[in-house]
């Protein structure tokens, strides 16, 4: 996703089969409303932002929600490939996350 980019128009392509074994993985990063990024892995990104500003998404982000994607990436494996990227981006200082992201 390429900063700026708006989420609206990508989702017939983050909505993701229930069922099936050829899912796509996506990594996120959300905004909190307190200005705090959460990372996150998921297969249908548009459920998922609407759990999470619904109070049924992370703890975290039921505290300090309403969430809005700022950065989302397709793994290029599966679950396992994109719980790896997601606790390397978890890793990543501020800073190096506002870069990634566009900021």
């Amino acid at each position: 996703m390429t900063p700026g980019a708006p989420v609206v128009k990508a989702k017939a392509f983050v909505r993701a089969p229930r069922k099936g074994p050829r899912r796509n993985w996506f990594v996120y990063i959300a905004e909190c409303a307190n200005g705090a990024f959460y990372t996150g892995i998921t297969c249908d990104v548009v459920r998922r932002m609407e759990q999470h500003n619904s109070g049924r998404g992370a703890k975290y982000t039921r505290a300090f929600g309403p969430v809005k994607l700022v950065w989302l990436e397709r793994s290029r494996g599966g679950q396992s490939a994109a719980l790896k990227r997601e606790a390397l981006v978890r890793r990543l200082p501020r800073a190096q996350k506002a870069r990634l992201i566009g900021r």
